[in-house]
């Protein structure tokens, strides 16, 4: 089984190889942590002082609004899981504060960097910037991709992107939450469940 470490290595290679100087540098600053299910890491106010790197578990990025009745209902916004990077990013970018939260739906393990450990690499490691940037502009190609998708997909689309792009997700995630996430009620997340064929 591979280390924590070379995980985080062969995700970040798939972006941009570093030289041993460079890799040495980079890892300085991550520490290990771990959560229990259900632990808010991020709350709406708080700054995202930190980019996870999950080796194992589930996260939830969710949003609370008001329905019609004046009750809280939470919007799913983002699911991550290994091995990817966790956190909120447009708040861990401009270190404003969070406008949603992120929670751990399972129990966690993850590598964590803080904002000023990364920054600070930035100067003396022009290519942990680029990998920074590159991996910044993933994210985002992801967004737009997301927002095409929310905006003029049909449902039953939605649903067949998702299970087309990680199908892994029905094991993982409880259907409320991908419901949520696709802009659906559970009632047609189950209906497609059972008459969509891929």
């Amino acid at each position: 089984m591979q280390s924590e470490w070379q995980r985080l290595r062969a995700v970040v290679e798939q972006l941009l190889p570093l030289n041993e100087t460079e890799w040495e540098a980079f890892r300085a600053g991550w520490q290990y942590v771990e959560f229990e299910r259900g632990q808010l890491l991020t709350r709406p106010g708080d700054v995202e002082r930190h980019l996870y790197f999950v080796l194992e578990g589930v996260q939830r990025g969710y949003h609370l609004r008001e329905t019609p009745l004046g009750h809280p209902q939470e919007v799913t916004v983002a699911f991550t899981y290994p091995p990817n990077f966790s956190g909120i990013p447009e708040s861990f970018l401009t270190q404003q504060p969070a406008r949603y939260y992120l929670e751990t739906l399972t129990p966690s393990r993850m590598l964590r960097l803080s904002h000023d450990a990364l920054y600070a690499l930035f100067d003396p490691y022009p290519r942990i910037e680029r990998l920074f940037r590159l991996a910044t502009e993933s994210v985002l190609v992801g967004l737009a991709a997301r927002q095409v998708e929310l905006l003029s997909f049909t449902a039953e689309e939605r649903f067949r992107a998702l299970l087309t792009r990680s199908p892994h997700v029905l094991q993982l995630i409880p259907q409320k939450y991908l419901a949520s996430y696709l802009g659906m009620t559970p009632e047609t997340f189950n209906r497609l469940l059972g008459s969509v064929r891929l």
